[in-house]
């Protein structure tokens, strides 16, 4: 699973994913890719299913960028625990998502190949996403 080697905060604030991303939102890299439309976390097991999802379709064939790095630690208090004494243990870590983000790159394949593998893509994250090519 992916997570940084090193954070400047062990706990860091949930935040707020309101609005458009602006920054990451571009094709850059490939020709295809696979964008978020609507707000959310994926943590790092989504991703890495994800991922697997792509290259098992296209057969290891072409070249994929994953745009998105989890780096924010979700953290979770015990079950049964009662209110107070701190915040939760981390328990996972997770990339904050703002709708327009893309999240996954593709070169070297056609368009329904890369359609397909981004739409199995699609099915492992937990929230709505759409196919974007390059005119």
């Amino acid at each position: 699973m992916l997570s940084p080697k090193k954070v400047k905060w062990r706990k860091p604030h949930i935040g707020r994913r309101k609005g458009y991303e602006t920054r990451g939102s571009d094709l850059t890299f490939g020709d295809f890719a696979l964008q978020a439309i609507e707000p959310g976390f994926i943590t790092d097991r989504q991703l890495e299913a994800s991922r697997i999802a792509i290259s098992r379709s296209i057969k290891r064939g072409g070249k994929i960028w994953i745009r998105i790095f989890p780096q924010k630690s979700i953290t979770k208090k015990a079950a049964e625990t009662r209110m107070g004494s701190g915040k939760g243990n981390p328990e996972y870590w997770a990339a904050s998502i703002r709708a327009g983000a893309v999240l996954f790159e593709m070169n070297g394949v056609t368009r329904e190949q890369a359609f397909e593998a981004f739409r199995l893509a699609g099915h492992k994250l937990p929230l709505k996403t759409k196919f974007l090519a390059r005119a």
